[in-house]
């Protein structure tokens, strides 16, 4: 079953925002980076334009120090839309 989440990584002042499959990998996934929440990645795992950035390179079974925030479908879906507008009208 897909889900969605969220985690806050107080080094790097970003939220990470996923789509994650029933294989346990990253299918979508958004930082928002500082306080104003700047659009830094919109990757998607189907997707090989490298403009938006990359998803993580691991399951997240392999994953090491993260809380997961759930999410809604909607949630995700408008943090990912918003990134995505912001990122394309910057021209990346």
């Amino acid at each position: 079953m897909t889900r969605w989440f969220r985690s806050y990584w107080d080094d790097e002042d970003t939220w990470f925002y996923f789509e994650v499959g029933d294989d346990g990998w990253v299918s979508r996934q958004v930082e928002l980076e500082g306080p104003g929440r700047r659009p830094i990645v919109a990757a998607s795992a189907d997707e090989d334009d490298v403009r938006y950035g990359f998803t993580a390179g691991l399951p997240v079974a392999d994953w090491e120090g993260h809380l997961e925030v759930p999410m809604t479908f909607q949630e995700f879906e408008e943090v990912w839309s918003a990134a995505r507008r912001r990122l394309m009208d910057l021209g990346v």
